[in-house]
């Protein structure tokens, strides 16, 4: 007969001292530990992309760029999480007074890869929506010319828009600035069937 060992339930305060010393980043759920998995080179473009182009259109307004080696915490679903890109409005919230965890994001961009996609396109989208700044959230396809974006409007409810193909240009709604697919996927070099079975 098989015994299940029980597994180990960390404190918030367990998790951040152990994620102070640790090699790889961890997310922290509700007790559990859980250690990310690394991310492809086009996954690394596209939030570079991101950070550089979005980050300059945004130099001079009431906005800071952040990308993933800022913990953000959700209190509702006691969850800590590395989001690919945040962007906050005016002067960041911070948890406990810590300077590594932030509690308030008006947008939040997920690149989305193979082993993320359905955790990104719904639990952690629910667990975000719980965030009362956070307003934008944007999922960038790493295998195609491909965002999803969702806008919480003034009756808070979320509208979808989708942006498809080279010639698109995203809007950032919340900040009111755009970019093209091609700066979001600048020197991206999508997979081929081919290259996918060589893998």
């Amino acid at each position: 007969m098989l015994v299940q060992s029980k597994q180990k339930i960390y404190t918030l305060d367990e998790y951040r001292e152990l994620e102070e010393t640790a090699e790889f980043r961890n997310e922290y759920r509700d007790g559990e530990i859980v250690q990310m998995t690394g991310g492809s080179i086009n996954h690394s473009r596209i939030i570079r992309n991101l950070s550089r182009v979005l980050g300059n259109l945004l130099e001079g307004q009431p906005y800071e760029l952040f990308h993933n080696d800022l913990r953000l915490w959700i209190p509702r679903y006691r969850r800590g999480t590395y989001p690919d890109v945040m962007v906050i409005e005016g002067e960041p919230i911070f948890n406990d007074a810590r300077s590594d965890e932030i509690l308030n994001p008006v947008l939040i961009v997920e690149v989305l890869s193979k082993s993320t996609k359905n955790f990104d396109q719904e639990d952690k989208f629910r667990f975000y929506r719980s965030i009362p700044e956070f307003r934008e959230y944007i999922l960038v396809n790493q295998s195609e010319f491909l965002v999803a974006q969702y806008i919480k409007n003034e009756s808070n409810q979320w509208l979808f828009q989708e942006y498809e193909g080279e010639a698109a240009t995203v809007s950032f709604a919340a900040m009111g600035v755009q970019m093209s697919m091609n700066e979001i996927y600048n020197k991206v070099v999508f997979e081929t069937d081919e290259t996918e079975l060589h893998q």
